[in-house]
């Protein structure tokens, strides 16, 4: 087996980064954890709640000179950390791979998605922020946008680097101030971002990274300078945040979990549906609100299901998947799984029986897992596992499987898997979901089409990335104009 990563001989110590320094928190510590091994890989210590005001006081006074430099100024600064981030790509890949328990290959597209959310921030520049139009005699209209203050982005532990990078460029070259709370069991990557914005130039208190748990969410959260708050995590986690946010007056956006599906219907072709199907649940361990999480198996599409059982069986652990985040999702897991054969379901690949990889037996690892003669009712085709199981539903028509998808309370994405076009574009119309994909087992969509949800995967409106990014990271402010009387007066003039 490859080894995935090449573990530090000392144990790390994750800092914040507050006013262009680093400094350890002086709250409680919290060790972390090698998912692959389950070894300790170092610690991490909370920030308190005057340390966390003093990183807002920080940002609250770099922001009011940042929002005046032109944005070709502010872009070109951005233009300088995608260059360090292309240089230190494998660095960066071997950090988030190694707090996260993904492979080094999955991390480094984590690194490269982050960075095309980068690439479309340098180029706002060139986009419609602002216009102007004669609207009567005598009279123009102008809008222009602006930055909203100091912002605040609250990230997951699955995605390390990119899900940070959904957000901080686009808030930055608004012209914001921005303040990142990552998952405090995967706080090293954060702080590699970090390094990296201070050494392509970035102003002191620009960017700012804190470390904690609740408590410190909810100083930010609660403080009045913050303008915005982004988050990415539960559900559950998601609406509370978003209730508290909005409670005080700021935008919030935030994004919770999902339970995707992949309707297969009778035409598909077997290599793309195999390919797409065993890689969307499979990659990253299940553990993205993207995943494949249940395949509906439209009438004849069950004769696929062998295939695909046989092919999630040949996934190598330690080689194309890597391990779960801690011991208690495992747990969480197996649990699971068992509740859906008491439940009456059958589980047709069991990952629970696959071994670890040699020399990592006592990390988290679950192998590829399906539950088949699953019903639509079973908690198991209901609520998101976030792990590397599929579970089967098999209905008689397209139509009862989209009934199906839209009585499920999220809404990240669905795909459909056929080779008629008429079929793909009636799910796409009918699909409740906010991602839709065709053939594709994962649809996220490309910069400029922006990330987002709907129902219960998202709360508050637009979306984190692209356009929606835009909007939701400044101000839109109108100006109306009038130099002079005019001898044929209207309305408005």
């Amino acid at each position: 087996m490859k080894t995935l990563v090449d573990f530090p001989a000392d144990r790390l110590q994750a800092r914040n980064f507050v006013g262009g320094s680093w400094s350890v928190g002086t709250g409680p510590t919290r060790e972390v954890v090698s998912p692959y091994t389950g070894e300790v890989l170092g610690a991490v210590s909370y920030a308190t709640e005057e340390e966390v005001g003093g990183a807002v006081e920080a940002a609250q006074r770099a922001a009011a000179h940042w929002r005046r430099v032109p944005i070709k100024e502010r872009t070109s600064v951005l233009l300088s950390v995608r260059n360090l981030l292309f240089k230190e790509l494998e660095t960066l890949a071997n950090s988030a791979a190694r707090e996260c328990g993904k492979t080094v290959t999955e991390a480094r597209a984590e690194v490269l998605k982050g960075i095309e959310v980068l690439e479309f921030a340098c180029s706002v520049q060139n986009g419609d922020l602002g216009g102007a139009l004669e609207v009567s005699r005598g009279v123009s209209c102008e809008y222009r946008r602006e930055a909203l203050g100091v912002t605040v982005g609250i990230t997951p532990f699955n995605f390390p680097a990119m899900v940070p990078m959904w957000m901080i460029p686009i808030a930055i070259a608004m012209g914001n101030s921005f303040i990142l709370k990552p998952s405090d069991k995967v706080p090293f990557t954060p702080c590699l971002l970090a390094e990296l914005f201070a050494e392509a130039g970035l102003p002191s208190g620009v960017f700012s990274v804190v470390h904690g748990g609740k408590d410190v969410v909810n100083c930010l959260i609660t403080d009045p300078t913050v303008a915005a708050v982004g988050f990415v995590g539960s559900s559950a986690v998601a609406r509370s945040v978003y209730s508290a946010a909005t409670s005080q007056g700021k935008r919030a956006l935030c994004l919770g979990g999902a339970k995707n599906h992949l309707i297969v219907v009778p035409d598909a072709d077997l290599s793309v549906t195999i390919d797409g199907v065993v890689s969307s649940f499979t990659g990253c361990a299940g553990q993205r609100c993207m995943a494949a999480s249940v395949m509906v198996a439209v009438g004849d599409a069950q004769r696929m299901i062998p295939e695909i059982i046989a092919a999630a069986g040949r996934i190598k652990l330690g080689e194309q998947m890597g391990a779960l985040i801690d011991a208690a999702s495992l747990e969480r897991l197996h649990a699971a799984i068992a509740r859906a054969e008491t439940a009456g379901a059958r589980v047709l690949l069991d990952g629970r029986k696959v071994a670890p990889p040699s020399g990592y037996e006592c990390g988290f690892w679950l192998a590829p897992t399906v539950i088949g003669d699953a019903h639509s009712s079973m908690e198991c085709a209901q609520l998101e596992l976030f792990g590397p199981v599929l579970t089967i539903v098999k209905v008689a028509t397209l139509d009862e499987a989209l009934a199906l998808e839209a009585h499920s309370p999220f809404g990240n994405a669905t795909s459909v898997f056929t080779s008629n076009g008429g079929v793909a574009r009636y799910v796409a119309e009918k699909a409740s979901s906010g991602m839709i994909g065709i053939n594709v087992g994962v649809p996220v969509p490309r910069e400029p089409f922006s990330f987002g949800g709907t129902k219960e995967s998202r709360f508050g409106s637009g979306d984190i990335t692209g356009a929606g990014g835009i909007e939701f990271w400044s101000n839109r402010k109108k100006i109306t104009a009038k130099w002079a009387l005019q001898a044929d007066k209207n309305w408005m003039s």
